[in-house]
């Protein structure tokens, strides 16, 4: 079969998470990983007499890290650290936004750096390919492992919890009982290790990558009809001038930009055009080249997130050691989403500024708000629409990882606010559909009223996408439907897919 993903805890990417979380792709468990899983859990029997006190094994958690935790006691020990940190509020994760997260902390098991039991392992498998979903709390975690929200999925595995299953939320003990698989049974540091890594925060996060990755050609799209709708220069878009200042962003986003507008008539001389058209239109592939930058720099660290130990505990089996640390601080590669959610606020900058440029005879030479006629308001008033979305954005690209406080007996004393940050950018992603939409309403609209334009290779195929569901504004209608319908085509993969698809 190929819909069946191997993972081993070094081959996963952000690709084979969307594949998984929103297509239902089957996961199987490389046996050389499952085996480095077996000997740690060994080396975790190993350890369970010594008497060297080991944090969140041996010990309490947090503040109770000078309290013992005899073996005997292990199971309700670690049942009642899944209790005690079930503290998650709601909304609750989206059904695929809970598959990425059990994908993404199974992965890192496969590290072989949690002696957690070979069975909880087993289980995170089966409820992805079974497509039993912990219903998982999406606020109150600092980001210093998302402890707090985590939890919700030992209790599932217990049977106390709730599961999304055959499109119901039902409890995991009636679910598992109806199709017969055994619920968990908790041992020494299986407790930490369900609750004690990045995973919501990480699941997330890949799913709002993989929506950054097609809203970069998205912008380089938008920009070329707006182009074409203003009439405007292309000397900014002289391949020499990328080459002296060698930023690989821009030139990904010019190869896009020059594609798509391949035998447009906008290269045509024109001695009526201005020297020098806005910034909005002028720096355009700058500013979308420097989000692709952005965008490399945070993938490359969220892949090595994916790939490597989170637990805390962290056992080195070949060392023979199972030591305190901090292996859950994620402010390597969050601070890269923290940058993303600001370049994107440029990008929406970008996007409205060009949009009121496009309703300003000033600069385009037609009809004010892009009116056919003097008795139709056109797009007057929605300039209040993604003005306000762009305010939403300012706001929400203001960084956070530096807001916390010092917790659990002034012990925890740094975090980040990780899981808050991918939320945050997750709604500035979908804000910017609705802000690009809306303006290449405008740019064919634009386009529209030069009848004597030659459209590029690439924007004639996006021109006639948009026309196909949004017609011309010949008369006053309720544009909310074409903002709403603009909204669902340009979020379309295959909108973006057939657009840069041409020769």
């Amino acid at each position: 079969m190929t819909n069946i993903i191997v993972i081993n805890g070094e081959n996963l990417t952000i690709d084979k998470i969307e594949k998984v979380a929103r297509y239902n792709y089957k996961v199987e468990i490389a046996k050389e990983a499952l085996d480095k899983v077996k000997r740690g859990r060994e080396k975790i029997f190993e350890l369970v007499d010594s008497d060297v006190p080991v944090y969140g094994f041996n010990t309490g958690v947090g503040w109770n890290k000078d309290k013992k935790v005899f073996k005997d006691f292990f199971n309700k020990y670690n049942t009642n650290l899944i209790y005690s940190h079930s503290l998650g509020i709601e909304p609750y994760c989206t059904k695929q936004e809970g598959r990425a997260i059990l994908l993404a902390r199974l992965n890192t098991f496969l590290v072989g750096c949690t002696g957690v039991a070979v069975e909880i392992v087993e289980m995170y498998e089966n409820l992805l390919n079974l497509d039993i979903i912990p219903l998982i709390p999406k606020r109150g975690s600092v980001g210093e492992g998302d402890i707090t929200n985590l939890s919700h999925i030992g209790l599932a595995l217990i049977g106390e919890g709730e599961v999304y299953y055959n499109n119901e939320v039902r409890n995991s003990k009636e679910v598992f009982d109806e199709i017969k698989l055994e619920m968990i049974n908790l041992g020494p540091k299986d407790g930490l290790a369900i609750v004690s890594s990045n995973a919501l925060a990480v699941g997330m996060g890949a799913l709002v990558l993989k929506d950054i990755e097609r809203l970069l050609n998205l912008a380089d799209i938008v920009y070329c009809l707006s182009l074409e709708g203003l009439n405007g220069n292309t000397s900014p878009l002289e391949m020499g001038l990328y080459d002296v200042r060698n930023y690989m962003g821009q030139k990904i986003s010019l190869k896009n930009v020059t594609k798509i507008l391949k035998n447009s008539s906008i290269y045509n001389h024109d001695w009526k055009k201005p020297v020098q058209d806005p910034l909005c239109f002028r720096g355009s592939v700058q500013v979308n080249g420097a989000i692709r930058d952005a965008f490399k720099y945070c993938l490359e660290l969220f892949n090595i997130q994916l790939n490597s130990s989170e637990d805390n505990p962290c056992l080195l089996l070949e060392e023979n050691k199972l030591l305190s640390c901090s292996n859950y601080e994620a402010i390597s590669w969050v601070l890269g989403f923290e940058n993303l959610g600001i370049a994107l606020s440029h990008l929406s900058k970008n996007s409205c500024y060009r949009t009121i440029k496009l309703s300003n005879p000033e600069f385009t030479k037609l009809p004010r708000f892009l009116s056919p006629k003097d008795n139709v308001l056109g797009y007057a008033t929605i300039q209040k629409v993604f003005t306000s979305l762009d305010t939403e954005i300012r706001h929400l690209s203001n960084p956070a990882t530096a807001d916390f406080y010092s917790l659990a007996g002034e012990i925890e004393d740094h975090a980040n606010n990780t899981p808050y940050i991918i939320q945050k950018l997750s709604k500035i992603v979908d804000n910017m559909y609705y802000i690009l939409g809306i303006e290449a309403m405008h740019a064919v609209q634009a386009i529209d009223l030069r009848s004597d334009y030659i459209l590029g290779e690439g924007s004639r195929v996006a021109y006639n996408r948009i026309r196909a569901v949004v017609p011309f504004y010949g008369e006053d209608r309720p544009i909310y439907r074409d903002i709403k319908i603009m909204y669902e085509l340009v979020k379309s993969e295959i909108f973006i897919k057939e657009v840069l698809s041409i020769n």
